[in-house]
């Protein structure tokens, strides 16, 4: 916020991280130089609970306060909106409504946009024009694909919140086929701990129906219903018995997703979790486990149902990624699912499968790299066709799905840090790599080092490694024939494509050898 350059950051963080704290920060040091600052929300029940934290926040300070939505009445929004434009408000808070023509600020120094994944393309267009020339900070546990590509390829700037707050536990989360035994199993040992119960049925014209079983399985069992199209003031009734503690069982629709929380409710059910998004399911799992009690999710699909490939992509990642911290992966795999979108257009995921992940990675990180007016890189893509044995086997990564997802990430290693981060997660997933997965890692290292020393080939025959190089140099040539463990093993093999052919030590490892003459190349 000290820049000359308007701020654009997203903070990623897990629900429960911290975001919000973060934000009023932000909104505090907007506030104390003479700025206005607005916090933008996509639900009214959000935008009250952001009020109410706000104004504990901010108790003591001279900072005004004002919140807008649809529940508040005519003469309540005329009169906000007349303080907000005569500069009287430091923060307003709310939802969509900010964005309308009549509201208009006096000097609007910081935007904060809570919650970005649930903004469509219209309102994000509406939060441009708002946002021009302010600093804007987004908050969100998953962004969406568009966004989170943009922050990975540098068009925006991304800070990460890693550390989950004091006795904090991970959410322990089952994919299964929907058994109302088992099910009624976990919200019996929920109520005899003391706690209360989310089951999430999202379709309203069958919600009481689903509700009526509960009561039947479950006695003496109080069960609410709480969904979208209810009376306002029965929805708030119903929540707060949830709140009070009164309800046990809370038949709801994804109402819950953003802005409740609740200490006590710490088991979650969701029927039909098939039909619901990557990030959205991550939301949900999110209201519960929010004490130091271990929580539990049960995410549950129609018997006998055959999942589609991009659904039971989804229910693996979110039963992978159980662990803190794993918001920013589970957003990383839903890019990867549902491709990057359209940097510049509407669509908010889309087509890079088109080129593949890696080749447009690397002509958006050249593109932003020429907007900057710094030099682009060249590097070489190299490929190395090695005599040694370089697999994952069945036995260590059972799903096939998941050596291919292994296969691939190996395949985009680089540098050693990379290398380094891939083997500890795969000896958390999987245990120790056998022979086999490091040498494919290795090999990796070895393409990616080799391209930036500008080697565009290796390859293995008949004892000698053959490199072939973009740029033949004989100054390099020469100086490499001068090195004693050279002396004798190298030659110059002329062609079309001149290339350096290395014989191979007797008892010498092909990978580290090919390294050593690698690094040697590119000094």
């Amino acid at each position: 916020m000290e820049s000359s350059v308007p701020m654009d950051r997203l903070l990623c963080g897990d629900v429960g991280f911290g975001k919000t704290e973060v934000a009023l920060r932000a909104v505090m040091k907007c506030v104390l130089d003479g700025k206005q600052a607005a916090i933008l929300v996509p639900t009214t029940v959000l935008a009250q609970q952001h009020y109410q934290t706000a104004l504990q926040r901010f108790f003591g300070f001279p900072v005004e306060i004002a919140v807008l939505s649809r529940f508040r009445t005519g003469a309540q929004m005329t009169k906000t909106l007349s303080e907000i434009a005569t500069g009287k408000v430091d923060l307003v808070i709310g939802t969509h409504r900010i964005l309308s023509k009549d509201v208009r600020f006096k000097n609007l120094g910081l935007l904060v946009v809570d919650e970005e994944q649930r903004f469509g393309v219209t309102h994000k267009e509406h939060i441009k024009e708002l946002s021009r020339g302010i600093d804007v900070l987004t908050l969100s546990a998953t962004p969406i694909p568009r966004t989170l590509n943009m922050a990975m390829s540098g068009i925006r700037d991304m800070s990460t919140i890693e550390e989950p707050p004091e006795d904090r536990l991970p959410v322990q989360t089952f994919v299964m086929e929907h058994d109302w035994g088992i099910l009624a199993d976990a919200i019996r040992r929920e109520i005899q701990r003391g706690g209360q119960v989310y089951y999430l049925h999202n379709r309203v014209d069958d919600i009481e129906r689903t509700a009526m079983r509960l009561m039947e399985l479950l006695d003496d069992v109080t069960v609410a219903v709480a969904h979208g199209q209810m009376d306002k003031n029965m929805l708030a009734s119903v929540m707060e018995s949830v709140a009070n503690g009164e309800t046990q069982v809370l038949v709801c629709t994804t109402i819950i997703e953003t802005g409740i929380d609740i200490p006590n409710v710490n088991t979650l059910i969701i029927e039909d979790a098939d039909k619901l998004g990557l990030a959205q399911l991550h939301q949900i799992r999110g209201r519960v486990g929010r004490s130091t009690r271990k929580a539990s999710a049960y995410l549950t699909f129609r018997r006998d149902k055959v999942l589609t490939e991009i659904a039971e992509k989804r229910l693996t990642a979110i039963r992978d990624f159980a662990a803190f911290g794993s918001g920013f992966k589970i957003a990383m795999r839903d890019l990867e699912i549902r491709g990057a979108g359209n940097l510049l257009g509407a669509e908010q995921s889309g087509h890079m499968i088109d080129v593949g992940y890696d080749m447009y990675m690397k002509l958006l990180n050249e593109a932003v790299l020429e907007a900057r007016g710094i030099e682009v890189p060249k590097a070489a893509d190299c490929s190395a066709d090695l005599a040694v044995a370089a697999n994952i086997p069945d036995r260590y990564i059972s799903s096939a799905e998941q050596r291919m997802d292994i296969y691939r990430r190996i395949a985009a290693i680089r540098t050693e840090a990379e290398a380094d981060d891939l083997t500890d997660e795969l000896i958390d997933r999987f245990g120790d790599p056998p022979p086999g997965v490091n040498a494919l890692i290795h090999v990796a290292l070895l393409r990616g080092e080799a391209g930036k020393a500008g080697i565009t080939d290796i390859a293995q025959k008949q004892g000698y490694l053959r490199f072939t190089v973009r740029d033949f140099d004989m100054e390099k040539v020469s100086r490499l024939y001068a090195k004693p463990e050279y002396k004798g093993r190298l030659k110059v093999e002329a062609g079309s494509k001149p290339c350096l052919s290395l014989k191979i030590k007797a008892k010498g490892r092909v990978i580290d050898e090919a390294r050593k003459f690698t690094a040697d190349w590119g000094a």
